[in-house]
């Protein structure tokens, strides 16, 4: 899904619907367009404007709000990456390859996420057997002391935190934008800007006014596509943490 082609295409969409509304004022008969026509079309226009505007900016803050917590939920992962390589390296050698398989599985994940130019994505696949061979590995330590059993649990359950965070990210990368809901408010918006062509003669100061107003419009549809879509296109979650996590694992 192209954010910048979506916002276009409903730029291009309520502009025109302007045009339209300024055509339709001309080829109006004289009695559409006398008082009391202007007063119930204006009453309709305000209640259309009231519904987008209220469901463009609930759009707007739950996308936000989903953008947070998946860029939270990444720098969760990073420092518990970091922990666990700790708390293995604290077990003794016998480690060695489990944190091995950590930094591969890591890096995995960044190529997955967000892959290089030109670079096909990682099946999930392949993830999740990594990561249930390390489960395995630090499973089957034989712990000798009470501070390598403690060690061995806590490294266990941080495993386990990973993995329901890991999972959610998943989820979520999925997006969460209703398309039947995204396209009534676009209608909304055609009939909207129709509406505010119908009674104005178009000159040049109108059509910079209902020019900046359909920009605005394709702007906020914008960043609502893209902050759906946090792990790509020009909004999309830095990989700082995970890369700096990575950096960490195995020294």
């Amino acid at each position: 899904m192209n954010a910048a082609l979506i916002a276009f295409i409903v730029f291009a969409c309520v502009l025109c619907a302007a045009v339209v509304g300024t055509r339709l004022h001309v080829k109006l008969p004289t009695h559409h367009r006398d008082g009391d026509s202007r007063e119930v079309i204006r009453l309709v226009m305000g209640l259309i404007a009231t519904i987008a505007a209220l469901v463009l900016g609930l759009l707007i803050a739950s996308a936000h709000s989903s953008y947070d917590t998946q860029e939270s939920e990444v720098r969760q992962l990073a420092v518990h990456l970091e922990l666990t390589d700790r708390v293995l390296a604290h077990y003794g050698p016998e480690t060695a390859a489990a944190r091995a398989l950590l930094h591969q599985i890591v890096s995995d994940d960044i190529d997955r996420i967000w892959p290089p130019a030109g670079k096909a994505n990682l099946a999930p696949t392949t993830a999740r057997v990594h990561a249930e061979q390390l489960f395995t590995k630090v499973a089957e330590l034989t712990p000798v002391t009470d501070a390598q059993r403690f060690t061995q649990n806590r490294s266990l359950q941080l495993l386990t935190d990973m993995s329901n965070t890991r999972r959610l990210m998943s989820e979520q990368a999925r997006g969460s934008l209703s398309w039947p809901f995204f396209v009534v408010l676009v209608f909304w918006l055609v009939v909207l800007f129709v509406g505010f062509g119908l009674f104005a003669r178009l000159n040049a100061t109108v059509f910079a006014a209902l020019f900046i107003g359909a920009l605005s419009v394709a702007g906020a549809i914008f960043l609502i596509l893209e902050m759906n879509n946090a792990y790509s296109g020009l909004m999309q979650i830095s990989s700082a943490p995970m890369r700096s996590a990575l950096e960490q694992i195995g020294k």
